[in-house]
């Protein structure tokens, strides 16, 4: 009768799956956190663009930060201070 010592992976193979574990959770880990990033962060707007002023005025009023009246002097500030954009 033969008796095998240990499992028969030498000291490399340990070595190797420690590192390919820590790789591999590593990656599910931060894969994790940047999705939850992206998906969790409420100052976007749905379509994950740039958002405009008038965008950022509108969101403060529906939280709250800002009265009606401050949003419109705000806004009239905003349109009268328009720059032309390339056509």
């Amino acid at each position: 009768m033969m008796y095998w010592y240990g499992s028969g992976m030498s000291g490399w193979g340990y070595v190797l799956m420690t590192i390919s574990m820590v790789l591999f959770w590593g990656l599910v880990i931060t894969t994790a956190v940047v999705l939850g990033r992206r998906f969790l962060r409420e100052d976007q707007p749905v379509g994950g663009g740039p958002s405009t002023p008038e965008d950022v005025l509108a969101m403060r009023l529906a939280r709250g930060e800002i009265d009606e009246d401050e949003y419109e002097r705000r806004m009239a500030t905003l349109r009268a201070r328009k720059i032309p954009g390339p056509h």
